[in-house]
Parts: structure tokens; C-alpha cells; sequence
């Protein structure tokens, strides 16, 4: 677009529907180009083009469109994209979903402007994920691995605890190793004043603030500007991360809330709809937001992304976590049946899947014994599970005594290494040697995951 066009003001407004409003007799004008839109009282507001086609532009209003009206709207389009402004200056600070300050502190002042959608990355420049992020969990660290640059989603349920969990390691995750710099990026989509307050407090009462740049996005806000928060959250991660040299972490929560957004503005557009009413293109939605994670060659820092999302119904089959399945790399797990019964963080294990767990697992990155020591106790907890199906039955008596040592395994298993406090850390090392205590519980013959040198290095004498 020339500089002529890009200061005619339109007022060819022929449609308002929900967020959207259609400009007709235009040209020259791209898709996601920003407008800046003048209320007929002199209000000034931000749109984007979702559309455009000949003549007619289909555009989203981030604060939405109430009070405009089609005969003295005015619309003119920028000819630029959205951008964020970026600086190393937005570490301890909480904004809204459009990247305004919202802790009472000073506009940020911008190092670098760049464009939220991200820039394209050319899979030959990418790296393989690895080397170990240390969360302090240890359905996470010991069984769930977290590997710098990977991408795995924790599905959860209406009800459980997720965002504590969330808040729990964004407080406690680190990266081993010295002078290496760690930042985790939060973003809350669609969330309630309730929420927000627990998310702010947490944030600032433990001072997991300091390392943290936070975003967060009210249910009450526009739908537009929850689309995009967890862009501006992932344009801030890869510019502290290639820019900075930084490893980043970023919490996205909760995505369910985001996709619900998609489908509105989807309805909004009389689109086509796919499975369960949610747009065709959701898939590559979220993939355009999920493979912003990893590490790029010549660069020092990481983008690690943990997104959440409540499965609707806990139905793992749900569109949104079924899609997501299909993009991230394996999944943690939430049960109802576990947050029942007390356990906190309720993570079933037998469900959850890091398929780069191997990547951040062994000698210089944990220890040694990291792989066949879990994968001893996963498969011991997995056998101790269905005995208690089979004690359901036939009671605990007439179970052999090689049983009820698996069966003590599995209830030992969730209370001491799946169960632990919201405040407590625990090292890899830590959370590995209380497997290996739990594993005097089983006979030694039992052991034959493991080798006899680990088992002579690491397994407790009784």
C-alpha cells in the first residue's frame, strides 16, 4: 500500500456482527493488517483485517464493537502488521492480553518492535531439543522429562488444580548448569478476576516474579485480544531466548479458553463450522502457536512451552486435545480419580507421555540410573494399578505374596513421589533416590530393569 492510501479514511462501514465489521469499496489492503478505527463520539479503537477480499475487508475490533455504527464509523488501514514492542525490561512485570502494563508500572520502553505472528522458521535451521529443565516436580522430572525447546501440554479437568500446578512450576523451573540465564513467560487466556488475583499474588508474594514476564487476559475481555495474548507471550519468549541468549519457559493457560475464542469469531464470520463447532483450520491454529517452541542453530537460547488446556467433559478425545496430541510432543496427564483421593499434584503417570523424555535424561544432564530406574518403577506402579482392579474382585487375600508387594508399590508410588507439597522443590537427584527406596519394597529378583552395578550404586540396603 503507497502512502496516499494508507491516509484515506473510510466510512464505508456496510456490517457490524459481534467483533467483526466488513469495509466495503477498498483496495490494496492485506490480511492482518492493522486499522485504526475513530468511533462516531471520537473514540480511538484497533482492529485487524481477518479478510480481505476485492473491494470488501472483514475486520476484528479488539475492544470490540459496541457504539459503532455503520453510518460514522471511520476506518483507515496502517499498511503495517501487530507488533509488540520488546526490551529486557519487561522481566517482573504483569501485563493485560494486548501487552499493556497492568501492575500501575510505566509503559515499557521498546528495544526492538516485532511482529507477534513470528517469523517462519526453516526446519533445516532447527535443533533438536535437549538437555534437562528441571520443574521441581517429580511426576515431571523423573517420569515426564522436560527437555529445553520440546512442547508438552498438561490436559487437566473442570475443577483440578491446574493452575496451581502452572504457578508451581513456573516458580520452581530452572535449567542446570552455570551462567546459564532462565526466564519463564506466563500467559492466562480467558480467565476470571478470581483467578487473575491468585495468579498476581503468587507471582508476587514468592518472588517468582523476578524472573517472569506475565500476561493476563480476563474472561470479560474482548475475544480478539485472547488470540492474541499467547502470540505477544511467545514474540516475548523468542525475543528473550534469541535476542537475550536466555532459556525461556512458557506457561500457556488455558487453551481451551483460547480455542472457544476461534470458534466465536468463526461463528462471527458464518464460517463453515468443523468438528464440534469449532473452525476447519483450529488444527493450524494451534500449530502456528506450538511449533514457535525449540532452539535454532547459532542461537544460545531455548523456547520450552507447556500449555494447558481443560479437556471439556475430561474427554481426551475433545477436538482441542486431540489436536494438540497430534502436534506436541506427548502429554502430562491430570485424574480426577487422584485430586479424589487428595493427591496433589493428581498427575497420572500411566497416561502422561514425554516421547523426548531420553533427550534430557542420563549422565551430564540428571544422572546415570534416570532411564531404567523410571522405567523399573513405572512399569512396577503400572502392574500394582491393575492388581487393585483384581482385589476389587477376589479381596487382598487371596492374592500371592509377590502381588502385595506390587500392590504396596503402587499405593507407596502415589503417596510419596506422585503426592508432594505446592511448595516443595525437589532436585532430580532428590526425587530419583526416593525411587529407589520405594524399590526395597518389591523382591530383588523383581528388579530386572535395572542393573546389578545401578542396583549396587543406588538401591538402599535394607
Amino acid at each position: 500500500m503507497d502512502t496516499m492510501q494508507k491516509t484515506i479514511e473510510y466510512t464505508s462501514v456496510s456490517r457490524i456482527a459481534g467483533p467483526l465489521m466488513v469495509i466495503d469499496g477498498i483496495e490494496g489492503i492485506a490480511y492482518g493488517e492493522i486499522v485504526d478505527i475513530t468511533t462516531p463520539n471520537g473514540d480511538k479503537r484497533t482492529g485487524q483485517v481477518l479478510e480481505a477480499r476485492e473491494e470488501i475487508a472483514v475486520v476484528q475490533v479488539f475492544e470490540g464493537t459496541s457504539e459503532l455504527n455503520t453510518s460514522e464509523t471511520k476506518v483507515r488501514f496502517t499498511g503495517d502488521t501487530a507488533k509488540i514492542g520488546v526490551s529486557y525490561d519487561m522481566l517482573g512485570r504483569i501485563f493485560n492480553g494486548a501487552g499493556k502494563p497492568l501492575d500501575g508500572g510505566p509503559e515499557i520502553i521498546a528495544e526492538e518492535k516485532l511482529d507477534i505472528n513470528g517469523y517462519p522458521l526453516n526446519p533445516v535451521s532447527r535443533n533438536p531439543p535437549n538437555a534437562f529443565v528441571q520443574t521441581g516436580v517429580s511426576t515431571i522430572d523423573g517420569t515426564n522429562t522436560l527437555v529445553r525447546g520440546q512442547k508438552i501440554p498438561i490436559f487437566s479437568g473442570s475443577g483440578l488444580p491446574h493452575n496451581k500446578l502452572a504457578t508451581q512450576i513456573a516458580r520452581q523451573a530452572k535449567v542446570r548448569g552455570e551462567g546459564e540465564q532462565f526466564a519463564v513467560v506466563f500467559a492466562a487466556m480467558g480467565i476470571t478476576g478470581e483467578e487473575s488475583n491468585y495468579f498476581m499474588d503468587e507471582f508476587k508474594k514468592t518472588g517468582a516474579l523476578e524472573k517472569a514476564v506475565v500476561f493476563i487476559n480476563l474472561a470479560d475481555d474482548p475475544a480478539i485480544e485472547r488470540i492474541l495474548t499467547p502470540r505477544i507471550a511467545l514474540t516475548t519468549a523468542e525475543y528473550l531466548a534469541y535476542e537475550k541468549g536466555m532459556h525461556v519457559l512458557v506457561i500457556l493457560t488455558d487453551l481451551t479458553n483460547y480455542c472457544e475464542a476461534l470458534r466465536e469469531i468463526a461463528a462471527a464470520r458464518n464460517e463453515v463450522p468443523g468438528r464440534r463447532g469449532y473452525p476447519g483450520y483450529m488444527y493450524t491454529d494451534l500449530a502456528c502457536l506450538y511449533e514457535r517452541a525449540g532452539r535454532v542453530k547459532g542461537k544460545e537460547g531455548t523456547v520450552t512451552q507447556i500449555p494447558i488446556l481443560t479437556m471439556p467433559d475430561d474427554d481426551i478425545t475433545h477436538p482441542i486435545p486431540d489436536l494438540t496430541g497430534y502436534i506436541t510432543e506427548g502429554q502430562i496427564v491430570l485424574s480426577r480419580e487422584l485430586n479424589r483421593k487428595g493427591v496433589y499434584p493428581p498427575v497420572d503417570i500411566l497416561p502422561s507421555l514425554s516421547r523426548l523424555a531420553g533427550n534430557g535424561q542420563g549422565e551430564g544432564k540428571t544422572r546415570d540410573d534416570h532411564s531404567k530406574v523410571i522405567s523399573q518403577a513405572y512399569a512396577a506402579y503400572a502392574e500394582g494399578r491393575g492388581l487393585r482392579d483384581l482385589v476389587a474382585v477376589v479381596g487382598e487375600e487371596a492374592l500371592t505374596e509377590r502381588d502385595r508387594s506390587f500392590l504396596k508399590f503402587a499405593d507407596a508410588f502415589e503417596n510419596s513421589i506422585v503426592t508432594q507439597g505446592v511448595d516443595e522443590d525437589r532436585s532430580i537427584e532428590e526425587t530419583l533416590d526416593y525411587v529407589w527406596d520405594l524399590l526395597t519394597i518389591l523382591p530383588r529378583e523383581e528388579l530386572k530393569r535395572v542393573s546389578d552395578e545401578l542396583i549396587e550404586k543406588y538401591l538402599p540396603k535394607k
